[in-house]
């Protein structure tokens, strides 16, 4: 079984992805620290917007998954990669289509044979359209700014809210427009707005939707 998760930054995906994952015994694919560990990679090596350096990169790209951490280069960055500072280049990272035929073409072979939930931007309609089950999660701007502003406070990160919902609103742009695989629901998938909900709730609705689907 193939659950797919999509939906613009800060809905929720990967905090409910988990949810479901832990609830129905299901692989969880975190596709979005995917495109992060390259984002990261990129910085490391100072080597962003430099199109033929990303392209050596990806032929050399050492990432790995092991359970609910992730590797660069065998060093755990599971903090590093949610930094301000790749949150505020991870969008633009992902519009280039070497990275995205990359990610896409590790994802699919990390999902053969399993059951599994993704979350991401296109899962839907580009790395699995033809899903068991596709979600769209939506949730207005602000609310989406003050959940990221809330998670990095936690984390001891000097950030300022009205930064990050600049940045949330850069990203959905760049995510919305970009020549490949933009974020889009996909004409299947049924759409949950997060804005007034809690995380138990939206976690409930996804089963309902998920037990009359499989």
């Amino acid at each position: 079984m193939i659950i797919a998760i999509d939906g613009p930054a800060g809905s929720g995906k990967s905090t409910i992805a988990k949810l479901i994952a832990d609830d129905l015994g299901l692989v969880y694919l975190d596709t979005g620290a995917m495109y992060r560990l390259v984002t990261l990679k990129a910085l490391n090596d100072g080597i962003l917007g430099n199109l033929e350096k990303i392209e050596e990169m990806l032929n050399n790209l050492n990432i790995d998954i092991r359970g609910n951490r992730f590797y660069l280069d065998d060093i755990d960055v599971s903090e590093g990669i949610r930094k301000p500072v790749v949150s505020e280049n991870v969008s633009d990272i992902a519009a280039i289509r070497e990275v995205r035929e990359k990610m896409v073409d590790l994802q699919r072979k990390l999902s053969k044979s399993k059951s599994i939930i993704l979350d991401g931007r296109d899962i839907g309609t580009v790395v699995f359209p033809n899903a068991d089950v596709k979600i769209f999660l939506v949730a207005d701007a602000k609310e989406r700014a003050n959940r990221r502003y809330k998670e990095l406070i936690e984390k001891r990160e000097n950030v300022r809210i009205e930064e990050i919902y600049e940045n949330i609103l850069k990203r959905d742009e760049i995510d919305s427009t970009r020549k490949e695989s933009p974020l889009k629901k996909a004409e299947d998938a049924i759409e949950v707005d997060t804005t007034s909900k809690n995380i138990e709730e939206v976690k409930n609705e996804i089963l309902k939707i998920i037990k009359k689907k499989v």
